[in-house]
């Protein structure tokens, strides 16, 4: 049988990974090249919430609640997103671009944070000697919003970008490619950073922040070369009048699909990461679990959503309703974390994993049918896919970060009544303060199906029975 390039084109659009993500509009070199401003941001992830949170605690023993008012900042401006995203739909230049520069600008925001963080934790950890009242506090401080701000604007331009020059059919994928350089720039940035900060020193903390610095700005001047079109505007129409900020988004929220959708992204994340910082201590102290068999809930949780967004991404490409999958989510998550509660008097190592896995899985379905959702729902008016995709990621990383702080406050406040005998003898246990938050999580995923129910009729299918044939690793959305 000989091999036509015909064929040849089929066999690598169903085998090759995202293969067909590509299309005339933007060729698969320039799609990949595109795709490294998500490392860069993953890399500055990693260093925010990781490896800095680390080192502040046990290298530099600065105080934990100081850390994580700092790793609070980013998330915290995370709601300016949607702005972000409404003036880069806007923006108006002599050669007409309106991603780019805020690519550019928000690289060197990243960029700049990440240079002055190492010398802003040695003053905060008092290693140097000044005497500025707070001036440790105030740098850091400065030096964590300056990069989250660099970061949240990367991100959004960088995804509005990669939307405005997808197709309609290729556009879920797209996003899919983004999304798994995102975790490929984590786990690689993770290993590296890792490794060279083994033998802690000051000098070599300074030396792997400072060289992410330049290695994130490197990489996102190779993503955004010549990746947006010039098309030169005149003087009078640089000089109209702006549309205004109110105006757009209440041209997003006309109707109150949109409306409705952001408050079923924000209430469902939350009730899918409260259990982010409890998992692993629930298993150690109500399961009596060793560390290496806790260590290993991330990695079933990865498990069960990488099944998540296997289904989704097949569901999807065969038409399904995005609404009706985010609801497998929610319900799958309802038995989840039923499953883990029930482990705690079954005394079941089984049991507990399986709903973490069940965990992973529920909440990978509920964010991938979310998001595409987004992408999908026309925007209309002055309202731009900057605008709508800065929404989605306001809503879900502000959700996020309120559902740590909550799970854990929850936690330590309700454990605290119910040791102290508050709660009663039948309650005068370590596992009450984790189930409280546990039913917590199963009421917001329950809350957010009642408000999820309307959308399922606004929702149009994400492809169609065409592309229901094109099915690879490219499906996996984000």
């Amino acid at each position: 049988m000989i091999l036509r390039p015909a064929h040849l084109k089929l066999l690598t659009t169903r085998l090759l990974p995202f293969a067909d993500a590509a299309s005339e509009g933007l060729p698969m070199g320039q799609l990949f090249r595109l795709s490294l401003f998500q490392v860069s941001v993953g890399m500055a992830s990693v260093m925010l919430l990781g490896t800095l949170n680390r080192v502040m605690i046990v290298e530099l023993s600065v105080a934990a609640t100081i850390v994580a008012v700092m790793i609070a900042l980013p998330v915290l401006i995370a709601p300016f997103r949607t702005l972000l995203g409404f003036r880069s739909d806007t923006h108006r230049s002599a050669i007409g671009w309106k991603r780019i520069p805020y690519l550019w600008f928000g690289s060197l925001w990243q960029m700049g944070g990440l240079a002055v963080m190492p010398f802003a934790l040695l003053v905060l950890s008092g290693d140097t000697v000044h005497h500025v009242p707070f001036a440790g506090e105030v740098l850091a401080a400065l030096a964590f919003l300056m990069t989250g701000l660099g970061l949240h604007m990367t991100q959004t331009a960088g995804l509005a970008l990669a939307t405005d020059r997808a197709t309609d059919e290729t556009r879920p994928r797209v996003v899919a490619l983004l999304y798994v350089m995102f975790l490929v720039g984590m786990g690689l940035s993770s290993l590296v950073i890792g490794w060279l900060l083994r033998d802690f020193t000051p000098l070599t903390l300074v030396r792997v922040v400072q060289g992410a610095a330049v290695v994130g700005i490197v990489l996102n001047m190779i993503a955004l070369w010549k990746q947006e079109k010039v098309r030169p505007m005149s003087a009078e129409e640089r000089a109209a009048p702006r549309p205004r900020f109110r105006d757009a988004w209440n041209d997003l929220i006309a109707g109150g699909q949109a409306g409705r959708l952001l408050a079923v992204v924000f209430i469902g994340t939350i009730g899918f990461n409260m259990q982010d910082v409890l998992l692993e201590p629930y298993g150690g102290e109500i399961l009596g679990l060793s560390v290496s068999s806790t260590t290993l809930l991330t990695a079933v949780w990865a498990v069960g959503a990488l099944a998540g967004f296997t289904l989704a991404g097949r569901m999807l490409a065969k038409g399904s309703n995005a609404m009706r999958l985010a609801a497998m989510g929610l319900l799958s998550g309802i038995v989840a974390f039923s499953v883990v509660v029930f482990s705690a008097p079954m005394g079941s190592p089984l049991m507990f994993f399986a709903g973490a896995t069940l965990i992973g899985f529920g909440g990978g379905l509920f964010a991938v049918s979310t998001l595409t959702a987004a992408m999908t729902m026309p925007v209309k008016g002055l309202a731009g896919h900057g605008l709508a995709l800065g929404a989605w990621g306001a809503a879900q990383a502000t959700g996020a970060g309120l559902a740590i702080a909550l799970g854990g406050g929850l936690r330590d406040w309700i454990g605290s009544m119910a040791l102290s005998g508050q709660l009663g003898e039948a309650l005068n246990s370590p596992a009450t303060g984790y189930s409280f938050v546990y039913h917590i999580e199963i009421g917001l995923l329950f809350l957010t199906l009642a408000a999820l129910g309307p959308l399922v009729r606004f929702v149009r299918p994400a492809t169609t029975q065409r592309e229901a044939a094109r099915i690879g690793l490219a499906d996996f959305p984000t």
